[in-house]
């Protein structure tokens, strides 16, 4: 009876270790795919009720990495802070009119309103750890070359402003009920951009001004029908 040889372990050839550009890369995505899970829990729990293992489970990565990127909780939802905080230099071009300006950030919002949402938890919930007075100096600039009125004030224009932008994300359900559309039509959106444009520009007129708009207006085309007793 021959005997049969059993097959020999075959020697294991060494892990090749990554390369740099492979770790980084490797990093940059870990990185990524935290920030938007964290974008996600946090928009819609905000941060206290955000939990750092639903975030790594949403991430599909181990929640050790949060504390090795980040150093924490705290400091991944800061990190978003700073995302945004880059996005918004973006919108704010001192060479771009105001309305444009305001513009891009509503069709943001509308686009992804999930960074609304986490701006207004912080608002609510008090998660700002360096409260800072809003800069008002570019608003101030652009009234005096004329883009506001001067009888205006530039904080409550900024405050009207942040209101207009953020009440599409942060209340759905006013949308619906004043529209009858969802914040997420093409028509609501198409609508709202348009008109939320028209009145960015009308706050460079001065009363006068827009008592004259409004009278030539009623010159060119017949009054509405109850217009004229209202304005009487």
């Amino acid at each position: 009876m021959t005997r049969t040889s059993s097959p020999q372990p075959q020697p294991r050839r060494p892990r090749r270790a990554p390369a740099p550009d492979e770790r980084k890369l490797d990093a940059e995505r870990s990185r990524r795919l935290l920030l938007e899970a964290a974008l996600e829990e946090f928009a819609a729990k905000g941060f206290a009720g955000a939990r750092v293992q639903d975030i790594a489970d949403r991430a599909g990565l181990n929640k050790q990495l949060i504390n090795y990127y980040f150093g924490g909780k705290e400091g991944l939802y800061q990190a978003l802070n700073l995302q945004w905080l880059e996005k918004e230099a973006e919108f704010n071009d001192p060479g771009v009119p105001l309305d444009e300006v305001v513009v891009r950030y509503l069709r943001h919002a509308l686009a992804d309103p999930r960074g609304t949402r986490l701006n207004a938890w912080r608002a609510l919930t008090g998660d700002v750890w360096e409260e800072q007075q809003e800069d008002l100096s570019d608003l101030e600039r652009r009234q005096s070359a004329g883009e506001l009125a001067a009888d205006l004030d530039p904080a409550s224009v900024m405050l009207l402003m942040i209101g207009a932008v953020s009440a599409p994300a942060v209340m759905p359900h006013a949308v619906r009920r004043i529209f009858g559309l969802e914040p997420d039509s093409p028509e609501f959106q198409e609508r709202y951009t348009e008109q939320l444009r028209r009145m960015i520009r009308r706050l460079a007129e001065h009363p006068e001004e827009g008592e004259r708009s409004a009278g030539t207006a009623g010159e060119r085309a017949p009054a509405v029908p109850g217009e004229g007793a209202a304005g009487a």
